[in-house]
């Protein structure tokens, strides 16, 4: 494969945007985690939760910073890499992602202050206002990237001009594509599960480094917080896979090579057979072999075993996507979603059964190691979608080779290097950071009267109130 400027645009694009998606998927799920925190503490008046939000807020801090400068580089690309795409699509995309700007993070960027310097400042309702708006606005803000990516991967309410570029004639169907509920559904629960995981994850670390003769000692907030995560993905996983399979039969109607790709069907037929794992060949144009169950195919992706569900020969070998990425990539995302439900089945068995996940060293240990599953399951999620649209930017209207800017390879190739080098040095030392103050954990500090805890940040690394 030659490394020409379309490739290495590609390559860069794909490598900063899985830097980014990862913070935007975890900031989601935990600001919503810190409005339930601040609203229970406000409610119940447990200092747990008051340790917990504490504790939580200065994660949530550095990762937001995180996603904000890594974001800010990809819009940079859009104009340096892919000028034809902006140049033929902004006046569909640009609304989209000025929206986001507006209506998302500007919410998020005026209330993040009062939701981290404003303790002692502003009152506990208005404090807990701050909160939830910041977490609304992280909300709001998916939103409006994955509508903006829904239209890309399904356009929608647009015509084309005579210069080539593109208008929106309805942009209630721009915003709102047919794919775009499911798609903005699985982001959300993807959201919510890759913060429960790391959040179960942090309080199982805790527990098992405070383990005693006898159990689990004095964790009260880490006890709570692995019960509230259990929770949160025994219901949350199984319902991301109903919503998954939604967002698949999608696929099947509107793109159906990408659905070909994802289960490395080559032949057109009925009683399609669903592959548990092979070896796509591109070349050959067939699988090298398979591991298959009769039938479940047409089943699963159709609803009818009986159903026929085109194959990759049905289409051009232009406009075929790279099979094996696609085909792999579902399958880490699809296994990493049974173990979580597997997880939450196994949380909330323990808690019905016996005295508590906490006293399973097991599961606790089984909780550490599925922390980052759902920062992985995220970026198998993306490829899926993104390197299953290929050979289109925006599908069936622009191809990625036409879109890309007139730079030469030498170029690109220099910038992927910079980035590459500045993101090992940047973001290492903030991951490190983060997941140093992750292995301290919540600290519940001392009863106070009535009033809310001083600034959460200006507490050093333990969260304790001045």
């Amino acid at each position: 494969m030659e490394l020409d400027a379309l490739i290495l645009s590609r390559l860069q694009f794909a490598f900063t945007i899985a830097f980014h998606i990862i913070f935007p998927s975890f900031t989601i799920g935990l600001a919503s985690f810190l409005a339930v925190l601040e609203g229970l503490w406000l409610i119940t008046r447990n200092e747990a939760f008051k340790a917990l939000y504490l504790f939580w807020v200065k994660i949530f801090a550095i990762s937001f910073s995180m996603g904000v400068v890594s974001g800010v580089v990809l819009s940079y690309q859009l104009g340096t890499n892919w000028s034809v795409f902006s140049a033929v699509a902004s006046p569909v995309i640009g609304p989209l992602l000025a929206f986001e700007v507006l209506t998302a993070f500007f919410l998020e960027a005026s209330f993040l202050g009062v939701m981290l310097f404003g303790w002692k400042k502003v009152g506990p309702g208005l404090h807990f206002a701050a909160t939830t708006l910041v977490a609304i606005g992280t909300l709001n803000s998916a939103f409006w990237i994955i509508s903006a990516n829904s239209w890309m991967q399904h356009p929608t309410g647009f015509t084309t001009l005579a210069d080539g570029t593109l208008r929106a004639v309805d942009w209630w169907q721009v915003i709102f594509s047919p794919t775009f509920p499911e798609r903005f559904a699985h982001m959300a629960l993807a959201a919510y599960l890759t913060t429960a995981l790391v959040v179960g994850a942090a309080s199982a670390w805790r527990i098992l480094r405070r383990w005693g003769q006898d159990g689990p000692q004095d964790e009260e907030a880490s006890r709570l917080a692995l019960r509230m995560a259990i929770g949160m993905f025994a219901i949350v996983a199984p319902l991301q896979l109903l919503v998954g399979d939604l967002s698949g039969k999608d696929v099947l109607r509107v793109q159906p090579a990408k659905l070909a790709a994802i289960e490395a069907f080559w032949e057109t037929r009925t009683e399609q057979p669903f592959h548990i794992a092979a070896w796509p060949d591109r070349a050959a144009e067939g699988n090298r072999f398979e591991l298959s169950i009769p039938k479940l195919g047409s089943l699963i992706t159709a609803g009818s075993a009986s159903a026929e569900v085109k194959g990759l020969k049905a289409f051009a070998p232009e406009d075929r996507p790279p099979v094996f990425i696609v085909f792999w990539s579902f399958r880490v995302m699809v296994g990493l979603g049974l173990l979580m439900i597997g997880l939450g089945a196994w949380g909330v068995w323990l808690l019905w059964r016996t005295r508590g996940p906490e006293y399973s060293k097991p599961f606790l240990r089984a909780a550490v190691a599925m922390g980052p599953a759902g920062f992985v399951a995220v970026i198998a999620g993306w490829v899926v979608a993104e390197v299953g649209r290929q050979p289109y930017v925006i599908y069936g209207v622009l191809r990625t080779a036409d879109a890309v800017s007139p730079v030469g390879a030498g170029q690109v190739s220099a910038s992927l290097l910079a980035f590459m080098v500045i993101y090992a040095v940047i973001f290492s030392v903030g991951v490190l950071y983060i997941l140093r103050l992750i292995a301290e954990g919540p600290e519940t500090p001392p009863q106070e009267v009535d009033e809310p805890p001083g600034n959460p940040l200006a507490a050093g690394t333990k969260g304790a109130a001045p």
